[in-house]
């Protein structure tokens, strides 16, 4: 098993492993709106949102990581974000969300972060029991907001 950096010539792999983990969400299709072009220009293109690390086993991808940086203004330093991790199926329960989640600590870490974020829905409980093994915590008396479609707009428009 190996994880890497994905390239740009991982742009179909990438598609394709988000895609199963919306299908895992439950997302519809209708709600899904990531494309190869997307990938290219916002992921490799000349402003990079995103990083990406590939699991692959016998040189098959079977995982990836989706993650980008913020910045705590508290800390004074800035904060790896998880934003996706997938592991296919059968490739569960194996150490490779481990290792994977390892990897990200070491990026973390190399890149001076003062922590690691990612989010969960309250619904996976296997992911919330997995996290808690590694010393992963719910973060206490934060919520997640999010704003978009119309709201957006009308934001803005204030």
């Amino acid at each position: 098993m190996n994880i890497r950096v994905a390239t740009r010539n991982d742009k179909e792999v990438i598609l394709n492993l988000i895609k199963k983990l919306a299908a895992y969400e439950g997302k519809k299709p209708e709600e899904f709106y990531l494309t190869i072009d997307k990938i290219e220009s916002h992921g490799f293109g000349e402003n990079n949102y995103f990083n990406v690390l590939i699991a692959e086993q016998n040189n098959q991808a079977i995982g990836y990581a989706f993650y980008f940086f913020n910045y705590s203004s508290y800390a004074g330093a800035p904060i790896l974000y998880l934003e996706d991790i997938f592991v296919e199926e059968e490739y569960r329960h194996q150490g490779i969300g481990k290792k994977i989640l390892a990897k990200l600590a070491n990026i973390s870490i190399e890149k001076k972060c003062c922590r690691m974020e990612w989010h969960t829905y309250s619904w996976n409980e296997k992911a919330i029991q997995f996290y808690k093994t590694l010393g992963a915590a719910p973060t206490a008396n934060l919520l997640q907001f999010r704003i978009h479609g119309n709201e957006l707009n009308a934001l803005a428009e204030k």
